[in-house]
């Protein structure tokens, strides 16, 4: 497996948005933060190596191709941003990527044939625009995996999303606290960067062998 300090360093290369989308909240995963939630992810719970792996809200593809440069058999990538896609896309080619498969979706309407082992994710906060919407994709990534699904949520929402996770059947744990740094990117930006205090959770399927 190749080091976090590579994985990193691989992640800066990925190309972000040029005019992000405010009703879509798209803040792109930096690659100090991806990198460290699939290292974590990998070396700690085996959850990629040889899986098929997910991204909701995929934006540019950070987590996607983290995820493929640390042996996912397969990526699955969804946006509702069909432009999102694009520079994901590009991103793919770039990294020449070939067992990923980009779906232009609305989280909210999503469907699978068959379930992914792994989600990986950094919904959006329902701060600004859709209020809940980080449960909605929270609900979904449970419904669509069979292993475990790896999520940022703000720190504030900690215990509502335990009691959430308790009613859906899965384990929930923090693998970390993380100072989030969000960069002015929009017009109601007043301040250069903003920290958020936020959690990198995982949540377990139960085991169906035991």
């Amino acid at each position: 497996m190749i080091k976090l300090k590579q994985l990193e360093s691989l992640l800066q290369d990925v190309d972000v948005f040029e005019k992000p989308k405010i009703q879509f909240e798209q803040y792109p995963t930096s690659a100090h933060i991806a990198s460290r939630m699939l290292y974590t992810a990998q070396s700690m719970y085996d959850d990629i190596e040889d899986k098929v792996v997910a991204d909701l809200g995929c934006g540019c593809g950070v987590l996607s191709i983290g995820a493929n440069q640390l042996g996912a058999l397969y990526n699955l990538a969804f946006d509702i941003d069909d432009s999102a896609l694009e520079i994901c896309r590009e991103n793919m080619e770039g990294f020449e990527i070939e067992n990923m498969d980009l779906i232009n979706v609305d989280v909210e309407t999503l469907t699978l044939r068959d379930k992914v082992d792994t989600v990986f994710m950094n919904p959006p906060f329902g701060t600004k625009t859709h209020k809940g919407i980080d449960m909605v994709f929270l609900k979904k990534a449970i419904d669509i995996s069979t292993r475990a699904v790896y999520s940022l949520h703000k720190t504030s929402t900690r215990d509502h999303i335990f009691k959430k996770a308790k009613e859906w059947g899965v384990s929930c744990e923090v693998v970390a606290e993380l100072r989030y740094d969000i960069p002015a990117m929009y017009k109601f930006h007043k301040k250069k960067s903003v920290d958020i205090q936020v959690d990198f959770l995982r949540f377990a399927h139960p085991d169906p062998k035991q």
